[in-house]
């Protein structure tokens, strides 16, 4: 968790549920409040005119989401959709930046959960330039490994849909089940009952 949950609450952060389905903010528009993930998940996308998603991030509890234009003031650079019932604390930006002025510690991590972020993007940008659907599988997997995201840390199994991982990598969904199936046949993943387990 970027910021404990007290201290959010004692500068006068309040929650939202947002049912499933339901956008928090969409791309474009103006930014008032940092979010914080209580509880559920949210898909942080971009979404093109044909309606078709690319996954920037998969945040889980505790992971904040939407902090570029709390930065920049430029507007949300991708739309945040709750992907089951979520609760959020939203804190107003104003409140948010005067608490990065006066704790040095939570700057400091968020220095850290944005140049992670970042280099998430540089990982997943070289793998899309090289057209190699299994290491783009691969590198995204390591990735959430490595960082216990989306993956059960006590028994691997992967906590992403095909159409999920498709929609991290650009890849066309049935390029993510036919390398899916192939990794599975190299013995880099296994697959039960439909769930992928990785590691």
């Amino acid at each position: 968790m970027i910021i404990d949950t007290d201290i959010l609450l004692a500068l006068g952060a309040t929650y939202k549920k947002v049912p499933a389905g339901e956008s928090i903010f969409k791309e474009g528009g103006a930014c008032s409040f940092y979010h914080q993930l209580v509880s559920g998940t949210v898909r942080w996308v971009n979404i093109d005119d044909d309606g078709n998603e690319f996954i920037q991030n998969m945040i889980e509890e505790g992971e904040c989401f939407g902090e570029l234009p709390l930065f920049d003031e430029e507007p949300y650079a991708a739309t945040a959709i709750a992907d089951t019932d979520a609760v959020i604390l939203r804190l107003h930006k104003s409140l948010f930046l005067q608490l990065l002025l006066e704790k040095s510690d939570i700057h400091f991590a968020f220095t850290k959960l944005m140049s992670q972020r970042l280099r998430f993007k540089f990982l997943l940008l070289k793998e899309l330039v090289h057209h190699n659907p299994e290491q783009s599988i691969k590198t995204l997997l390591n990735y959430l490994k490595r960082n216990n995201k989306s993956i059960c840390t006590k028994c691997n199994k992967v906590n992403l849909t095909r159409q999920q991982i498709a929609n991290m990598t650009g890849l066309r969904v049935e390029t993510v089940i036919r390398t899916i199936r192939h990794l599975h046949e190299k013995g880099t993943l296994v697959i039960e009952k439909g769930k992928v387990y990785y590691g």
